[in-house]
């Protein structure tokens, strides 16, 4: 990855926003895919909720605990929120196709131009969760966020709240790959959300 600068940026959202626009009946995929090599499953749901609580924060969590990367009092924390997730996410939003693995290290740019994504760890789901992923370390700008929302608006409580929440999913990734320096992220967002 090499500096994304304003029109790299843009570039990006203009691409990633026609990527999103191509969807699917149900979210998942007819395949599991891997995250950073990771197994991610991808069993097929008409419920965005249900996708998202257990084949992606229950699976992710619960191989964390196994491993000893995650205290069990914290997926118990990630349990109770399961629960609760109708309060704050879209039952049905738009199965969107996914990059699913949005970071900076898998963004490709040279000359002021996106040149590839790599690494993908594709699966139909909220482009929410994407876009998310993207800001976790900081990789996508205002330039993104401004050129993405002309061509496919994000709705009110994404910033404030949502983002938080599907940052779940990449942090228990990074938990698993690189161990509990994550954890204190996860328990921050837990207790945001009453957990």
């Amino acid at each position: 990855m090499f500096y994304m600068d304003q029109g790299v940026q843009r570039d990006l959202a203009a691409k990633l926003a026609a990527q999103h626009h191509v969807t699917s009946e149900a979210f998942g995929l007819g395949f599991d895919t891997l995250i950073g090599g990771l197994h991610q499953p991808n069993t097929s749901e008409t419920n965005w909720i249900t996708f998202f609580g257990e084949h992606r924060l229950r699976h992710m969590a619960g191989a964390a605990t196994r491993e000893g990367r995650l205290p069990a009092s914290i997926a118990k924390r990630i349990d109770r929120l399961i629960d609760r997730l109708d309060r704050y996410l879209p039952t049905t939003p738009a199965a969107s196709l996914l990059h699913g693995d949005l970071w900076g290290g898998n963004i490709l740019c040279q000359n002021g131009m996106l040149t590839g994504l790599i690494d993908p760890a594709i699966y139909y789901g909220d482009r929410e969760i994407e876009l998310a992923f993207g800001t976790l370390f900081g990789d996508l700008s205002q330039d993104f966020f401004a050129r993405y929302n002309e061509i496919l608006p994000i709705q009110s409580g994404f910033f404030e709240e949502r983002r938080d929440l599907y940052n779940l999913y990449p942090l228990l990734v990074h938990v698993r790959l690189f161990g509990v320096s994550y954890v204190g992220s996860i328990d921050h967002i837990l207790s945001r959300f009453g957990q």
